[in-house]
């Protein structure tokens, strides 16, 4: 996911797809372990989105004047 598309989400939608994105991870995770996963970088690929996408969420509340 490019960070262009994740700066047009909202708050909502991004926690949304954080949620989902570490559910995948997760079974992304126990394929590996198992040997069933194809590629690893996918791992790789999808640890980065969700990295950006908790950015994002904390660059709005920086901005918003909220301190969490």
């Amino acid at each position: 996911m490019k960070i262009k598309e994740i700066r047009e989400l909202s708050i909502e939608e991004l926690n949304k797809r954080i949620v989902e994105s570490k559910k995948n991870l997760f079974d992304l995770r126990l394929k590996q372990a198992a040997g069933q996963l194809e590629k690893a970088s996918t791992i790789r690929d999808l640890r980065k989105d969700v990295a950006r996408m908790k950015t994002i969420l904390r660059e709005r509340e920086l901005n918003s004047g909220g301190d969490k």
